[in-house]
């Protein structure tokens, strides 16, 4: 039977890996425009598909469950129930929002990666001596810099940088609890901790920079002079 793959994108909308768009890798692909995300209209999303039939489904579903979209586009002459859904279908005023960022999106890139690119070049000599990695963008690929992190080599040094960045009010952060230790996934299907050393060792020491167009020179200048005292 044919294994169908339902890529979360939700992050990398504006990247790709092989000179394929992250989002079109599965049989369906999943976007978030939520507040966090490079381009965004509060809340909302996105799903990508070539399949016909799931797509569909998913206008049926988008629609609490109603061919109004087919009513819509003159294929039937009323609409009525047809499947189980819910609302998910974008305001207008949310969707004026998303064209907007969406013409701006190039604009958008531009700025993440020159901020990603000054992060980099202040961080290389660190990074060459061992104290701290980088993200390393893969060849034929392209990065949206939705997230900027630093890996440090302890939890103990993170916690200590994390502490001393956000005294000196910069907005720094830790990284996303692995999903396994979740109270859900616990509960759920019996995840305990230690069951995913590495993963559970790497979330321990990452630290995520402020990273987002509105960033000035001075801003960034500031965060990398603190964070270079900080890490010696």
């Amino acid at each position: 039977a044919k294994v169908r793959v339902i890529e979360d994108a939700a992050q990398a909308f504006g990247s790709s890996w092989r000179s394929r768009p992250l989002g079109t890798l599965g049989d369906v692909g999943c976007l978030s425009f939520h507040g966090t995300k490079n381009v965004t209209c509060g809340e909302g999303g996105a799903l990508i598909t070539r399949d016909d039939a799931v797509a569909r489904r998913a206008l049926l579903i988008r629609e609490k469950g109603t061919n109004r979209e087919a009513f819509r586009n003159h294929e039937v002459d009323r609409y009525t129930w047809v499947d189980t859904g819910g609302s998910f279908v974008l305001s207008d005023l949310l969707a004026a929002v998303l064209l907007a960022q969406l013409r701006r999106m190039e604009t958008i890139a531009q700025a993440r990666a020159a901020i990603a690119a000054r992060y980099l070049d202040a961080l290389q000599p660190l990074s060459a001596a061992g104290r701290l990695c980088l993200p390393v963008a893969q060849d034929r690929s392209t990065v949206n810099w939705h997230l900027f992190y630093v890996l440090l080599p302890t939890k103990e040094e993170r916690d200590q940088v994390l502490r001393g960045l956000r005294e000196a009010g910069i907005e720094a952060a830790f990284h996303f609890v692995p999903l396994h230790s979740s109270p859900y996934a616990q509960r759920q299907y019996g995840y305990r901790p230690g069951d995913l050393p590495v993963t559970e060792d790497i979330a321990q020491r990452l630290i995520r920079l402020p990273i987002y167009p509105g960033l000035t020179p001075e801003e960034q200048e500031m965060i990398i002079t603190t964070f270079l005292q900080l890490v010696r």
